[in-house]
């Protein structure tokens, strides 16, 4: 059986200051930015993620951002449910047949101006399935694509730097 007898909480793990380094974000080059770009970093942005078929690894990654290791809305980035309230559209997986007309009706829905991310390997590039009867391809053969973060799934560190890269996109448009 499966089933575990007695005590089973775990305690929990012993975390060192040299622990923290790891999960430390590189943001120096916001030193290097104009007035214009600096204040982009302060305004909210709402994402709205949109699977088309990909492995839930980049889905996995997203959730993390919502943690307290990475917690993401201190830079101002929020998700929301509707298109209408988004500023930014991330993608993942490949484009599939069936889930076409529902990505291409939420870019629609979504107020200008707006970003469009290609987030994880399938999005980026097809990935394993870019030939296959379901799929018809990269997200850019049918979107905008503004941001692009390959991985296979990319870590949350280089979504952070993605999406802070989409306000300062943001403000240009």
């Amino acid at each position: 059986m499966w089933v575990k007898k007695g005590v089973v909480t775990e305690k929990a793990p012993v975390i060192n200051a040299s622990d923290f380094e790891t999960y430390k974000i590189d943001l120096s080059r916001i030193q290097n930015l104009n007035f214009k770009e600096r204040s982009a970093l302060s305004r909210s942005l709402l994402v709205r993620h949109l699977d088309l078929g990909s492995s839930n690894a980049e889905e996995a990654e997203l959730l993390a951002l919502s943690n307290p290791i990475y917690d993401i809305t201190r830079f101002g980035i929020d998700f929301t449910a509707s298109p209408r309230h988004a500023d930014v559209l991330t993608v993942s997986g490949p484009v599939t047949r069936h889930l076409k007309v529902a990505m291409e009706r939420t870019y629609a829905a979504m107020p200008y101006p707006k970003i469009v991310v290609a987030l994880g390997d399938g999005a980026c590039n097809g990935s394993i399935y870019k030939n296959t009867y379901a799929c018809l391809g990269r997200v850019d053969q049918f979107l905008p694509v503004d941001v692009y973060i390959p991985g296979d799934p990319p870590t949350p560190e280089e979504i952070i730097k993605g999406l802070l890269l989409c306000k300062i996109i943001l403000v240009k448009k």
